[in-house]
This record gives C-alpha cells, sequence and structure tokens, in this order.
C-alpha cells in the first residue's frame, strides 16, 4: 500500500492538514493548526505528523495565502517564510509541490458536491468556459480555472492587490478615508476580515459617531443585532464584493460561473440574497446583460482547498 501523502491549505491564521492516498480525495486525519503556534513552517508539519502519528510522507502539496513562484515563499499575512529546496531537503520528499492558496481553492471547485454549492441569483454556467474563484478571509483571494484536455488548468492571481474603484459619492468618501490610512487602496483593505472593521470604523468617521465594535465578529454580530452603523457596513462590505467579482468576472470571460469561496461568507448565506452583492455584480453598462446570464455561487464545502491541493499533487498542468 502506497504511503499517504501530505496535503495542507495555509492562510494567515490556520494551517489545514490532512492526508491523503495519492491519486485520491480521501482527505484523512484532517487537522487544523493556529499558525501563530508555530515559529516555522517545517515544525508545524512536524507536529501535524506527530499528533496523527503518521511516518514522514514521501510526496506533499501544501497551497499557501501568498505568491509562491521563488523558492523563498513568504506569508503575506503571517512569519512564516521557507525555502522549498531546503523544506524538500529536509523531509526527503520525492514530490513536493508548493501552489497558491487560491489556486487550490480553485481546483478543489470541480470535486465540491452540489449540496455544498448555493446559488445566489439566476444565471447558467457556458460549458467549457473559464470559471472564477473569488473570496475574502484573512485577505482577499481570486483565481481562474479552465478545462484542459486532461486536467483543470489553474490561473493563479494577486488581483485582489488591484485599485479600489468607488461606485458612488458615499464610497468616493471611503476611498479618501483609506487613502489618508493606508495611502494607495486596494480592494483587499475592504474585502477581507479587517477590512469589514475598517469599514465600519471609516462609516463611523464619516458620520461623526464612536466606533464601539473592536473585531469583524462584532461588527456582524451588532449587524445581526440591528445596530444601524453595523448594518450599513456589512452592507456596504457585500455591495463592494459584488462590484469587484463582477469586474473579475468580465476580466477572466468567466461564464463558466463564479464561486465565492473564504471563511467569511458561508457565515454570510442568510444576508447576501437580501444585499446588494447580485445588483452590483451585475450593474456593468453595457455588459450588463454579459454578467447577468454568468451564475453565482457561495462554496460551504469546508476543505476545498485541501480538495483543491489533492488535485494538484499529480496534475500535470500545475508546476
Amino acid at each position: 500500500m502506497s504511503r499517504p501523502a501530505l496535503i495542507g491549505d495555509i492562510g494567515g491564521t490556520n494551517a489545514r492538514f490532512a492526508l491523503v492516498t495519492p491519486g485520491a480525495f480521501d482527505l484523512q486525519a484532517i487537522r487544523t493548526l493556529p499558525c501563530a503556534h508555530y515559529p516555522t513552517l517545517s515544525e508545524a508539519i512536524r507536529a501535524y505528523l506527530d499528533e496523527v502519528g503518521a511516518e514522514v510522507p514521501r510526496e506533499a502539496c501544501l497551497a499557501f495565502a501568498c505568491p509562491v513562484h521563488n523558492d523563498e515563499v513568504r506569508m503575506t499575512n503571517n512569519a512564516w517564510c521557507f525555502s522549498k529546496r531546503q523544506v524538500t531537503e529536509e523531509f526527503g520528499f520525492e514530490l513536493f509541490k508548493v501552489i497558491n492558496d487560491f489556486t487550490a481553492q480553485a481546483l478543489g471547485v470541480p470535486h465540491v458536491d452540489a449540496k455544498d454549492l448555493v446559488p445566489l441569483g439566476a444565471g447558467e454556467a457556458a460549458p467549457g468556459s473559464a470559471r472564477l474563484i473569488f473570496g475574502p478571509g484573512t485577505g482577499l483571494g481570486m483565481a481562474g480555472l479552465f478545462p484542459g484536455q486532461h486536467d483543470w488548468i489553474p490561473l493563479p492571481t494577486e488581483g485582489g492587490h488591484v485599485s479600489f474603484a468607488p461606485t458612488d459619492a458615499h464610497e468616493r468618501e471611503l476611498l479618501a478615508y483609506f487613502h489618508q490610512h493606508y495611502g494607495r487602496v486596494s480592494v483587499e483593505r475592504i474585502l477581507c476580515g479587517q477590512g469589514l472593521l475598517d469599514l465600519y470604523r471609516a462609516n463611523a468617521h464619516l458620520a461623526k459617531q464612536i466606533a464601539h465594535y473592536n473585531t469583524p465578529a462584532e461588527v456582524t454580530g451588532a449587524a445581526r443585532a440591528g445596530d444601524p452603523l453595523a448594518r450599513q457596513s456589512l452592507e456596504r462590505f457585500l455591495k463592494i464584493l459584488g462590484d469587484v467579482s463582477g469586474d473579475a468576472a468580465l476580466m477572466l470571460g468567466a461564464r463558466g460561473g463564479v464561486y465565492l469561496c473564504g471563511g467569511i461568507l458561508p457565515r454570510l448565506l442568510d444576508w447576501l440574497p437580501h444585499s446588494h452583492f447580485r445588483d452590483a455584480f451585475t450593474d456593468k453598462g453595457r455588459m450588463h446583460a454579459y454578467t447577468a446570464h454568468i451564475p453565482v455561487w457561495v462554496v460551504t464545502a469546508p476543505w476545498n482547498g485541501l480538495l483543491g491541493a489533492c488535485e494538484a499533487l499529480h496534475n500535470e498542468e500545475v508546476a
């Protein structure tokens, strides 16, 4: 029997690990480790293997929330930094693939059960067309996915770092506030967990009110409880999400559909259908009919990134 491969999906906050039979999607021994508890990637891997009682695998595919094209990988939202070559040598991996976390999210989408896809509005996927995978979490991830002749072809991007473009007077005021605090304003500044909190603080400043909440969860909880400023901030967050994901769908030509991933949106399924997300997604002037026909789903599968790392392990389109 072949030795299980190591699979990982590592974000700014948590590292999710699993073992899998090479060439299969049978996730085993899934564990979530807080990144802050481990000084290095290697220590986190060894802690995981010790916890589940597994010997060092011969093969591994790990996804990271940062650019991964160089030998040195430096995490964007935590302190981990490592050399692919050194990690390969340290563990004796015969195959070691390092991919972007949203490459993993993209590659996981074809393996998600229909029950784990929640539709937002109408639309019908065009067969053989590109798909957009998009979603806020610790940061804002964005990737494309194309059906190749033999394997799925991922398109890694850093699209979360494009410039924020306001669409009304209030958003122009928000842009001025964010610019004063950060300089250049990317869409990730707003469309992530910290961005929701900053958006609430910006709205409080503009309304000349005191900001009472100090975490994104507190803002969301206050919105559910009826706090007007928190509710306004959450609704604006979802509207801007629609703006940006619609723009990205146009740029990619994502007639195969848009898949919203990440840790935030599955918790907002009761808000999304009644928000301005879909209106903003389709409000593209002369291209309104184009975006109106693109289906959008929220991916609620808990381990989509791990499924994508499984796909990438032996996918010849993934280096």
